[in-house]
C-alpha cells in the first residue's frame, strides 16, 4: 500500500495476511482455571484505551454490546477482554459477577460517573515498585481464607501445607479452629495468641503464594508485628517448616504470659506521648502522625490515656489479652531465643522494611535470633516503614491479611504529595476469591503487571468473545478537497463574486435581477457555529450580508429595511439553493429604491416544489 503526501512525502507499508484466527479454545483460556472447582471466581472486566476520552467511548462500546447480547457468556467476555485486548494507558478494571451488572457499571464509566464496581487508573511511564504489607494481630476473623481455599488452587496448596506443620505444634487442627461455628467454643479460640499468630501466618502466606501463581511479584515488604515473620518466610529467611516452629513458639510463649496488662490508641504523636511515659507503660507501636499505641501494666496505661483523653484527643482501649510489645513480654524472651536459635536461616531474596529500626532490614539482623527477640519487645514502627518504602520508590502497596487493617493505617502516614496506592487484598464481610481478584483489577490499572492467563478463571470450554474493537477518537489531518467551481460565463451567467452567492443575471426585458447560491455546512463549515438547540440557522446578519451583495450588483449601497419572515435552516447533510431577486426600477420603493427579496429551497426537493420567503425589504 503507497500513499502521496500533501508535502509530496511517500509512504509505504506492506501487510502480511493475517493468521486465521480459529474460534476453538486458545491455550491460554484451557489452562487458565483459578481452581479445581467450576465455581472459580470472575477476574474483572478490563477496559482501556489511549486516553480517558477514549477509555469512556470503549465502555459505552461494551455496555452497548452487552445488552444486546444479554445472554453471553460472561466468563468468555472477561477472558477475551483480559488475554485478547491490547491493555493501554487509561484503565479501568470493572469487578462484576455478570453481563447485566457490566452493563450498569459500563454505563455509568463512560459518563463519567462513579460506580462501586469500578476502579480507574492510568498506567504511563514507569510503573514504580510494589510493596506487599501482611496484617498484624488483631484483623482474624472465623472463617478467614475459607472462599479461597474452595476456589484458588495456590492458596489452597500452601495454606495446608502450613496447617500440616502448624497441626503438630498446636494442641487443636488450626483449621478446627479457623473454620469452626461463630459462637463455638472452638471459634473463641482464634482470639487467643497462640491461634490467631498461626492463622494470620497461614492466610498471608497462602495469600502471596496465590498472588505468586498470578505472576504479582512485590520489590519491597512490610509486616506488622507478626506480619513481619510472615514477610521474612517469603522472603527466604526460613524455611515454611521453621518458620511455623518460629510462629507457633511465639504464640504459645505470649499466650503462657499471665494476662494483664493493657494496650491503648491514643490521637497523639510520638513526640508528644515520649516526655509522659513512666514507671509500667511504653509506646507499642507508631501506626501514623498521630496515632500512637502505649502498652504495659494497667494502671499506668489507662492514667496515661486518660491525659490525653481529657485534652479532648481520642483514644481507644484494644481488645488483647497481653500487653505486647512492653516489658511484660519479658519472661517469654529468653525461651522465644533459644528457638529461634536452633532454626535454620537462609538468605532473604526480598528487601524488609524493619518494625524493630523502621529502616531497611539488614541480612545480619534478618539472620540472628537477637533481632526477633528484639521485634517482640521494642515498639513496631509502622510509620517510619510507610516512609521508608515512599522513599524507595513504591507506587502500590497491597495489604495481605484477612481485611483492611493497614491499609487505612498507611494511607494516614503517606505525605501529602504521595502517589502511592494502597490496596487492601481482603475486606471484611466480602467473598474472599472476589476481593482478591478485585484488588488486582486496581493493581493492574496503575499499572501493576499481572499473568491475567493465570488468573482469568473460566471453564476449560470458553471461546473467544466477539467484543467490540478499539473505540478510535479520530481526529482528521487531511486538507478537505475544495468544491470543483464551474465557470458561471458558459452558464450566461456573471460570476456573483461573494461567498455565499454563485452567480447573478439581470432578468430579460426588466430591471429586475436574481442572484443565485448553495449554502452548506460542508463548504462553508463556519456557518455551523451559530447552532441553537442544536439547530443551524443562517443568523440574521448572513440575510443582510445578501441584501447588501444584491445591492451592490444592482449600484445600490445600503439596505433600509429587512423584515425578517422565517428562518433558514441549514440541513446536517447536503445543502439549499438560494435565490436573491431584486425587483425592477417600476415595481420598487420610493425615492429610487428597490423592492428585495430572499428564498431557499432544499437542493434535493423536486423541481415543482415550494420555494421558502426568509426575508424581504429595500
Amino acid at each position: 500500500v503507497s500513499a502521496f503526501g500533501l508535502s509530496g512525502t511517500n509512504a509505504h507499508i506492506v501487510l502480511e495476511e493475517a493468521p486465521v484466527r480459529s474460534e476453538a479454545v486458545s491455550p491460554e483460556v484451557q489452562s487458565a482455571a483459578v481452581g479445581d472447582d467450576a465455581s472459580s471466581p470472575l477476574i474483572p472486566l478490563l477496559v482501556s484505551g489511549r486516553d480517558e476520552a477514549a477509555l469512556r467511548a470503549q465502555a459505552g462500546r461494551y455496555g452497548e454490546w452487552l445488552s444486546l447480547h444479554p445472554d453471553v457468556d460472561f466468563s468468555s467476555v472477561v477472558a477475551t477482554a483480559a488475554l485478547h485486548r491490547t491493555q493501554f494507558a487509561a484503565r479501568a478494571a470493572v469487578s462484576v459477577r455478570d453481563a447485566a451488572e457490566a452493563v450498569e457499571a459500563l454505563r455509568s464509566l463512560a459518563e463519567g460517573r462513579p460506580h462501586a464496581a469500578v476502579s480507574i487508573g492510568e498506567a504511563r511511564g514507569e510503573p514504580g515498585k510494589l510493596a506487599f504489607l501482611f496484617t498484624g494481630q488483631g484483623a482474624q476473623q472465623v472463617g478467614m481464607g475459607r472462599a479461597l481455599l474452595e476456589r484458588c488452587a495456590a492458596f489452597r496448596t500452601a495454606f495446608e501445607e502450613a496447617c500440616g506443620y502448624f497441626d503438630e505444634l498446636l494442641e487443636l487442627p488450626l483449621r478446627d479452629v479457623m473454620f469452626a461455628e461463630a459462637g463455638s467454643e472452638a471459634a473463641a479460640r482464634l482470639d487467643e495468641t497462640a491461634y490467631a499468630q498461626p492463622a494470620l501466618f497461614a492466610v498471608e502466606v497462602a495469600l502471596f503464594r496465590q498472588l505468586e501463581h498470578w505472576g504479582v511479584e512485590p520489590d519491597i515488604l512490610l509486616g506488622h508485628s507478626i506480619g513481619e515473620l510472615s514477610a521474612a518466610h517469603v522472603s527466604g529467611v526460613w524455611s515454611l517448616q521453621d518458620a511455623c516452629r518460629v510462629v507457633a513458639a511465639r504464640g504459645r510463649l505470649m499466650q503462657a504470659l499471665p494476662k494483664g496488662g493493657a494496650m491503648v490508641a491514643i490521637d497523639a504523636g510520638e513526640a508528644e506521648v515520649l516526655p509522659l511515659l513512666g514507671d509500667g507503660v511504653e509506646i507499642a507501636g507508631l501506626n501514623g502522625p498521630r496515632a500512637t499505641v502505649i502498652s504495659g501494666d494497667e494502671a499506668a496505661v489507662l492514667a496515661l490515656a486518660e491525659q490525653f483523653r481529657s485534652q479532648g484527643r481520642r483514644i481507644s482501649r484494644l481488645q488483647v489479652s497481653h500487653a505486647f510489645h512492653s516489658q511484660r513480654m519479658e519472661p517469654m524472651l529468653e525461651a522465644f531465643r533459644q528457638l529461634v536459635s536452633s532454626v535454620t536461616f537462609g538468605t532473604p531474596r526480598l528487601p524488609i522494611v524493619s518494625n524493630v529500626t523502621g529502616r531497611l532490614a539488614t541480612e545480619a539482623e534478618l539472620c540472628s535470633a537477637e533481632y526477633w527477640v528484639r521485634q517482640v519487645r521494642k515498639p513496631v514502627r509502622f510509620l517510619d516503614g510507610v516512609h521508608v518504602l515512599e522513599t524507595e520508590g513504591v507506587r502500590a502497596s497491597l495489604e495481605l491479611g484477612p481485611d483492611g487493617i493497614l491499609t487505612g493505617l498507611a494511607a494516614g502516614c503517606l505525605s501529602e504529595a504521595s502517589p502511592m496506592q494502597v490496596v487492601a487484598a481482603q475486606r471484611r464481610g466480602r467473598d474472599g476469591s472476589e476481593a482478591l481478584l478485585a484488588a488486582l483489577g486496581t493493581l493492574h490499572v496503575d499499572g501493576v503487571g499481572v499473568d491475567w492467563a493465570k488468573a482469568v478463571g473460566v471453564g476449560a470450554k470458553t471461546a473467544v468473545a466477539s467484543l467490540p474493537t478499539y473505540a478510535f477518537q479520530r481526529q482528521r489531518y487531511w486538507l478537505e478537497a475544495e468544491k470543483p467551481s464551474g465557470d458561471a460565463a458558459t452558464m450566461g451567467l456573471s460570476e456573483a463574486a461573494h461567498p455565499l452567492l454563485g452567480a447573478a443575471t439581470p432578468l430579460a426585458e426588466s430591471d429586475a435581477f436574481l442572484l443565485t447560491g448553495r449554502l452548506s455546512l460542508s463548504e462553508a463549515g463556519w456557518l455551523g457555529d451559530h447552532a441553537v438547540f442544536g439547530t443551524v440557522l443562517l443568523p440574521g446578519t448572513g440575510l443582510l450580508e445578501l441584501g447588501f451583495a444584491a445591492g451592490r450588483a444592482v449600484g445600490l449601497s445600503e439596505v433600509s429595511q429587512l423584515t425578517l419572515l422565517s428562518p433558514l435552516v441549514l440541513p446536517a447533510k447536503g445543502g439549499v439553493r438560494l435565490q436573491v431577486q431584486v425587483d425592477g426600477l417600476e415595481a420598487g420603493a420610493a425615492g429610487g429604491g428597490r423592492g428585495l427579496s430572499i428564498y431557499s429551497r432544499a437542493e434535493d426537493a423536486p423541481e415543482s416544489g415550494s420555494w421558502t420567503l426568509h426575508a424581504q425589504g429595500v
